[in-house]
């Protein structure tokens, strides 16, 4: 990293400093969510190009083994995956939406009666502020859940050998359908 980055991250770790001790304990969650957020995102990166220069690695010694030029234009076109279209996550995302919104109004309007001494008015506008984050976590947790089967699914089908010959079998001791 450069040292204007480090300035930058400087200037923000002291910002984030104030704002704990103006904040209290709200500024220590925020924080911790932060940090944890910003780790996940450096993980995440470094095993998605530690995957992808692992990929070129394999592709590069296959063609290697065969004896080709090393270009990656002799690799036959691949059709795109189902997570490389534009298209729905499926019917269970708004299903968990829902039933996150539904938990978390429920949970939060019951808290705020519970627990603090709000009003009917304010139990309800924090229920309903509670529905909203719940159906929002409700669709992060589905549409992760989505997408890593997806990908699971899509994986296990990429190592599998290609059929030989693709045609169908002549089996002629199998009956046919119709005769």
């Amino acid at each position: 990293m450069q040292l204007g980055t480090y300035t930058r991250l400087t200037v923000l770790l002291g910002i984030a400093a104030a704002a704990i001790g103006w904040l209290g304990m709200a500024g220590w969650m925020a924080a911790a969510v932060l940090m944890v957020s910003v780790g996940l995102h450096v993980a995440g990166n470094c095993i998605g190009t530690r995957m992808r220069d692992q990929t070129d690695q394999v592709i590069r010694r296959r063609i290697d083994r065969r004896g080709a030029d090393p270009v990656p234009a002799a690799l036959p076109l691949a059709t795109p995956s189902r997570l490389e279209r534009r298209e729905s996550l499926g019917r269970t995302l708004p299903i968990a939406a829902s039933i996150g919104a539904i938990c978390g109004g429920a949970v939060g309007t019951s808290a705020l009666l519970m627990l603090t001494a709000a009003s009917p008015a304010g139990a309800v506008l924090g229920g309903l502020s509670s529905a909203v984050m719940g159906g929002f976590f409700g669709f992060l947790a589905a549409s992760f859940v989505e997408v890593v089967r997806t990908c699971l699914r899509e994986a296990i089908e990429a190592e599998k050998p290609p059929a030989a010959g693709n045609a169908p079998s002549t089996n002629s001791s199998r009956p046919t359908v119709g005769g």
